[in-house]
């Protein structure tokens, strides 16, 4: 290939040999790319849940409210949603591995900022800093997978590694965090980005390729806006929702996201180069599949955040301890996403998923008893992240391949949407229901006789509770532990039905769906790529094979 500004257009790419394509293996460098990019996959995982165990230390630092300890947690996940398909435009037009350069530098700084954050109101901004950076990384990493490996069965399979790394990511999170916490201060966890992203910056122009699209499309900065207008304040009304009942200002700031999603999907609809193609909504296999993978991390995201938090408020496990007994939950995520694509080559996707999610199902049942030894949390958590590995390996095919082929840009740039967007909604919707139910369960005699200080520390959350322990009378601590044990269950038993409803609907609407690696059709190189384009029409420069 040219140079940097050498463009082929993916129409030419297609019109060679299609026998040539379908046979072709990938080489050592491929592979290699493939490894470098599990890098800042697995970060963008960890930075979701690293700070579940550090959330204590934290709170005692910088003693955020219980509002702002959910915006601190959450922040980064939705930045990097609602940035997600802006980036992938973005890196059609500058190249992708230029923009996941740029997107490593400013993920390097930020976490430096993280780190050293001296308030609520600093970490806050730092994280959401961080998401904007990571929605750089996530859809470049994708999207250069496609360029690597033009096999069929190869792209799926370095699809299912890329998703298995992000699922892994996230599930090393508390288990670092604790390993960070043993030796450093909270902000330490941030630095695990540093080193990471220095080495992409090294190895990333020796072993990836340039890609950009031949024919870029527009990036229309209005949809940019209405898409953030439409998130942000429909998250902050489910946050204040859960918190803090029915208010006024709850269902306005709701009723305000509910207004600009409306008008973002009907800017969407008229734009000949929408951000998000709104079409692929009416493909009934796309929409099931998409509904699976963001409400099945729904339940997973807030339930591990929750988990973390048990294990060392209510248990009293140091952070170190509490992320070892992670760990095998972890191994049982592995597996199921090792596991699931192979069972997919002989049983339907959707089979599988529903099967998975069944699993989970029986495993927020056992954690969503009242008081729960770590034994019990170990073996429901287990279970619950069977069905994790599952979406984490075949989620991205099934959304993907449930989409025209010609449209698969799209359906890819919503699949890493989906996935952001779920777990941070987790943490948003779960945790709101187990802090109106803490709250509900402390009763006034708890606090009778308490300052006005200390009893709000009481009533706002747990972790603000152990904070001000030494001058808390006896007994006030275990009953605030009893009440964040009820909140859990009430978020584990919501959790189980969720669930158990998301697998009847993969069993049902995904009963005919298809593989794509088993299918036999291979995708355009380019159309895998978390983009919009409206034929697959982009194209590698600066040598892609």
């Amino acid at each position: 290939m040219g140079g940097q500004d050498d463009i082929i257009d993916g129409r030419d790419e297609r019109a060679a040999s299609d026998e040539s394509r379908r046979s072709g293996r990938a080489g050592p460098r491929e592979w290699a790319g493939l490894a470098l990019l599990a890098l800042p996959t697995v970060l963008l995982g960890l930075d979701l849940t690293v700070l579940h165990l550090a959330l204590p230390a934290l709170a005692a630092d910088l003693r955020p409210t219980s509002t702002q300890a959910l915006w601190i947690m959450d922040a980064y996940g939705f930045m990097v949603a609602g940035f997600l398909v802006t980036m992938g435009t973005l890196g059609d037009r500058i190249g992708r591995r230029k923009l996941l350069m740029i997107g490593a530098v400013a993920f390097a700084v930020t976490s430096v900022a993280a780190a050293y954050a001296v308030n609520s109101e600093m970490l806050i901004l730092a994280r959401a800093a961080l998401g904007v950076a990571g929605a750089t990384l996530m859809p470049s990493t994708l999207a250069l997978i496609g360029v690597l490996f033009t096999n069929p069965r190869e792209r799926a399979l370095g699809f299912g590694i890329w998703a298995t790394m992000f699922a892994l990511g996230m599930a090393l999170g508390p288990i670092v965090g604790g390993l960070v916490l043993e030796r450093f201060w909270w902000g330490a966890a941030f630095l695990v980005a540093v080193p990471i992203t220095g080495l992409l910056l090294v190895l990333g122009p020796v072993l990836l390729p340039e890609y950009r699209a031949a024919h870029a499309g527009r990036l229309d900065l209005v949809s940019v806006a209405l898409s953030l207008l439409a998130m942000l304040p429909a998250v902050y009304g489910l946050k204040r929702l859960g918190s803090d009942g029915v208010t006024a200002p709850a269902i306005g700031a709701a009723a305000v996201g509910v207004f600009f999603a409306i008008l973002f999907v009907r800017r969407q609809r008229r734009l000949a180069d929408p951000l998000l193609d709104m079409a692929l909504f009416r493909e009934r296999a796309f929409a099931a599949a998409l509904a699976v993978l963001l409400f099945g991390l729904v339940a997973i995201g807030g339930t591990m955040l929750l988990v973390t938090q048990y294990l060392q408020l209510v248990v009293g496990l140091t952070p170190i301890v509490a992320g070892l007994w992670m760990g095998p939950p972890a191994l049982a995520m592995v597996l199921a996403g090792v596991t699931a694509p192979l069972l997919a080559r002989r049983i339907r996707p959707g089979t599988v998923v529903s099967g998975a999610l069944a699993l989970s199902v029986v495993g927020y049942l056992v954690l969503a008893r009242p008081v729960a030894e770590p034994a019990s949390i170990l073996v429901g958590f287990s279970f619950a992240y069977l069905g994790l590995g599952a979406i984490a390996a075949l989620g991205t095919e099934l959304v993907v391949g449930s989409a025209p082929a010609d449209k698969a840009g799209s359906a890819s740039a919503m699949s890493e949407t989906a996935q952001e967007l779920g777990v941070s909604l987790g943490i948003a919707l779960l945790g709101s229901v187990a802090t109106r139910v803490y709250r509900s369960a402390i009763s006034d005699e708890a606090t009778a006789g308490l300052t006005e200080g200390l009893a709000s520390a009481v009533h706002d959350s747990l972790w603000s509770a152990i904070s001000v322990a030494p001058r808390l009378p006896e007994g006030v601590i275990a009953e605030a532990r009893i009440a964040f044990a009820d909140g859990f269950a009430s978020a584990a038993l919501l959790s189980a039905a969720g669930v158990a409803i998301l697998a009847a609907l993969a069993a049902v609407a995904l009963r005919h769906v298809e593989s794509p690696s088993k299918a036999g059709e291979p995708k355009d190189a380019g159309a895998a790529c978390a983009s919009q384009s409206p034929a697959g029409t982009r194209a590698p420069v600066d040598g892609a094979h």
